[in-house]
């Protein structure tokens, strides 16, 4: 079995680690994975092999025990776009036959970038059907470099919890529309149910009331910026990855 995670930084484990402070002073003075050691408390990271001491309820469930020759390759990066998977992630994944499991959370970053540049409603309109567009053109991408991988297709969670508001983050911009978040969310859960290989992984639900809208200690984001997971919050993406592909 193989395992790729692919996508932004709701995988990668230099949020995570910052929030529970393992990592090295160098990390955490210039938060770049390669000035130090970074503790592997990422979601791809926790679903290949758990922290028992830190999070002891997943003890035994991860892909490591249930399939202990198990190959990885972490090529999620931050910040990372749909087109930073193609350009870049992509490229360092060998065509295989074998059975792979390729978690992917990408969308997120190419929404903030089209909000940043405040674009008028019918031009916002258009993005998103492209970075739809250029979605499906991914899968389809992964599937034909592993045609036997489970894609597990993570929808893109709301810091704002609703309210367009993340604090810290485009506040120069306004309230962000949030129609164009569901948009892509549905484009991304229709993605899975049309994929036989596909399963969806509904992050965006399942971190509802853990932003923007709760006390700090309730949030499921890094604190110095909320569109990233805390050390909690990529055990939780964890968690919805494992419930998608059912692994008890």
């Amino acid at each position: 079995m193989r395992y790729v995670a692919l996508g932004d930084s709701m995988s990668i484990d230099l949020y995570p680690a910052l929030d529970a402070g393992e990592v090295d002073v160098a990390v955490a003075l210039e938060r770049r994975v390669e000035a130090g050691q970074i503790a592997p408390l990422g979601a791809a990271s926790l679903l290949v092999r758990n922290d028992d001491a830190r999070w002891p309820e997943f003890a035994g469930r991860d892909l490591a025990s249930r399939w202990p020759r198990l190959s990885v390759q972490s090529l999620a990066t931050d910040a990372a776009t749909i087109g930073d998977v193609f350009g870049d992630q992509l490229d360092q994944v060998d065509e295989s036959s074998e059975e792979a499991i390729v978690t992917i959370s990408v969308g997120g970053n190419d929404l903030l970038s089209a909000y940043s540049t405040k674009p008028r409603q019918s031009l916002m309109e258009r993005i998103v059907t492209d970075i739809a567009g250029a979605y499906d053109a991914m899968l389809e991408a992964i599937a034909e470099k592993l045609p036997r991988a489970r894609l597990v297709l993570t929808t893109v969670y709301d810091p704002s919890d609703r309210t367009g508001s993340i604090p810290g983050i485009l506040e120069d911009v306004g309230k962000l529309p949030l129609r164009h978040l569901d948009a892509l969310n549905a484009h991304i859960r229709s993605a899975a149910a049309t994929h036989a290989s596909a399963v969806v992984a509904d992050v965006y639900g399942h971190f509802l009331g853990h932003g923007a809208s709760v006390a700090p200690e309730h949030r499921w984001y890094w604190k110095r910026s909320l569109i990233e997971p805390s050390a909690l919050g990529a055990s939780e993406i964890r968690r919805v990855w494992l419930d998608a592909l059912e692994i008890e």
